[in-house]
């Protein structure tokens, strides 16, 4: 499978750049114990330095939500996946565990501030494009609603869009059957590619430490 950026998104938004990385022949199951614990002593360490801030004054939130508004998505009718996580959090509505996949992409969001997607890999077909989602582009999400796609910035395959920063489709989820999937970072575009391959890789050997299996990782986009 080949995955590449749009030339629509890539010239709108300079230095956008994304961390894609392809696991193989993994195991989803609980989550360890130590995963449990590390999701939840951070969730506690956040609301605390949130008790005197605003979640839209950190850097990583506040990055993503200007992004939304370059492609014409209103970020406060749109929260991009961190800052609804950071939002929660806030709240004391802390995550629970939900299977090792999904702690580790939550855990992972909120340490970077950005929103990450995965994907089981055996439900996607061909080719992959980022792109920003055209009028009339809809699909049900895993908030349960059919959300509207227009000026979001999606991931789509040959069958159609399947995930985006906001909210993921209802088509390609991880779970606990998965053994190949697909996990895109979606870093902060004022960091550098260096720094964001280090990142890359670090969720990536985490994810296999836990998980087993393979990971082959990339940064694209402009450099």
């Amino acid at each position: 499978m080949e995955i590449g950026i749009s030339k629509e998104l890539s010239e709108l938004i300079p230095d956008f750049k994304l961390g894609i990385i392809e696991y193989r022949n993994i195991t989803v199951g609980e989550s360890p114990q130590m995963v449990k614990g590390r999701l939840q002593l951070f969730q506690e360490s956040i609301f605390f330095d949130l008790e005197d801030k605003n979640v839209t004054d950190l850097e990583g939130i506040k990055e993503w939500r200007s992004i939304f508004k370059k492609t014409g998505k209103d970020p406060n009718r749109y929260r991009h996946s961190a800052e609804a996580l950071y939002r929660r959090v806030q709240k004391q509505n802390y995550l629970s565990s939900v299977q090792s996949a999904i702690d580790l992409n939550n855990f992972f969001s909120l340490q970077y501030q950005v929103p990450i997607g995965i994907y089981d890999t055996d439900m996607l077909e061909g080719n992959i494009e980022i792109r920003i989602g055209g009028a009339g582009e809809e699909y049900l999400g895993l908030n349960g609603r059919s959300n509207s796609l227009e000026n979001l910035i999606v991931s789509a395959d040959t069958k159609g869009p399947f995930g985006s920063p906001f909210v993921d489709s209802d088509r390609a989820p991880v779970t606990m059957e998965t053994r190949n999937a697909l996990q895109i970072v979606y870093h902060r575009p004022s960091i550098a590619s260096e720094e964001a391959g280090k990142l890359t890789k670090s969720l990536m050997d985490m994810f296999i430490q836990i998980h087993g299996g393979e990971g082959f990782f990339e940064v694209i986009g402009n450099k």
